[in-house]
Parts: C-alpha cells; structure tokens; sequence
C-alpha cells in the first residue's frame, strides 16, 4: 500500500530563505557606515603578508642553525 499522504504542517522554504537573507543583510556595513570609518586605517592584507615573510625568515633562521 503506497503512502498517500502529504507532508504534514505548513513548513515553506522560501520562507527560511527570507529569513537567512534578511539576516544577511543585517551584517553588511551600511555606505553611511563605511563614511565613518578612519581614513589611516591600514590594508588587512599588508598584515598577512608581513606575517608571512616573518613566518619563512623564522623557518629559514631555524634550518639554516640545524645544518650549521
């Protein structure tokens, strides 16, 4: 006997969807927010790559005294 029967309650997907993309929205820095912002503030990738260059003197530091 094949099930028939529907799902039950009145679940709709679009209507989580509405609600993630709302919440989304709700992060997103606003263009009068961003005008606030300081101007001096410094690139977040010249962090990384000065970390990272600190990272292989470290390792070059390290090899270059184990094969000394």
């Amino acid at each position: 006997m094949a099930n028939t029967q529907g799902p039950q309650g009145n679940y709709d997907p679009a209507g989580s969807t509405q609600m993630f993309r709302a919440f989304v929205d709700e992060g997103t820095p606003q263009p009068s927010r961003q005008a606030a912002a300081p101007s001096g503030s410094s690139d977040p990738r010249l962090g990384l790559i000065i970390g990272i260059v600190a990272a292989v003197v470290v390792v070059a530091a390290v090899a270059w005294l184990a094969l000394k």
